[in-house]
């Protein structure tokens, strides 16, 4: 271990789908059900994958002036009963995510998602055990740039160095919010310039989280 950060502790802090599981299926059904239940025309997949990542609100924004709040309640109604069995982890991540308790790393996740779905996903999928917290979408987080987010990280974890991990530019926004190192995965639908555009902290660029090793953590600090 390098000796040089012994001395603090660091936090991965995980963004969840297309980083660490593809819940595409789910999304995608979740999504046209919402559109079909308001006689709204319903999108080719990739349109909607290629959205994944953006709050749930403002996906429906961007295809419809219908009331967003009341197609995403659609969403979970479709998605609490079926999308959320929908998914699966991305190759190798439990694998990886063991690895790194092993080795001391403490791990969270900070989604989009809708918290309280959020946790069930991934106790669903048998890695809630390896995380320090869950943070999605809640009445005191909106999304991934709220003051009450970087408060929260930079006040309860103010001993430990963070780094943000992800496969969306919200992601490498989050980690330029709070001055965090960033390592983007290209397991999304988001290239490595996308990823690195308009960066001024640390960046790593990884084709997958089963490429994510300590020694490479360690190189940003």
């Amino acid at each position: 271990m390098n000796e040089m950060i012994k001395t603090k502790g660091i936090l991965l802090s995980f963004d969840l789908d297309n980083t660490l599981i593809n819940n595409r299926e789910g999304i995608v059904n979740s999504f046209n059900y919402a559109l079909k239940k308001y006689n709204i025309p319903t999108l080719e997949r990739l349109e909607i994958e290629k959205m994944i990542g953006t709050p749930l609100d403002d996906m429906f924004r961007q295809v419809t002036d219908k009331n967003p709040q009341e197609l995403s309640f659609a969403f979970r109604e479709y998605y609490i009963e079926k999308g959320i069995y929908q998914g699966s982890l991305l190759p190798g991540v439990e694998e990886t995510l063991e690895g790194l308790k092993q080795e001391s790393f403490t791990l969270g996740i900070i989604t989009s998602k809708r918290q309280d779905l959020a946790v069930q996903v991934t106790k669903i999928l048998g890695i809630f055990k390896y995380f320090e917290y869950v943070i999605g979408e809640s009445e005191n987080v909106k999304n991934k740039l709220d003051p009450n987010l970087k408060k929260h990280l930079l006040t309860k974890y103010s001993e430990y160095d963070i780094v943000i991990i992800g496969d969306h530019p919200k992601d490498r926004a989050l980690a330029e919010n709070i001055s965090a190192p960033f390592i983007g995965v290209l397991t999304g639908n988001h290239s490595v310039e996308e990823l690195r555009r308009g960066y001024t902290t640390k960046t790593l660029i990884l084709r997958s989280v089963s490429e994510l090793f300590p020694n490479l953590i360690y190189s940003l600090f």
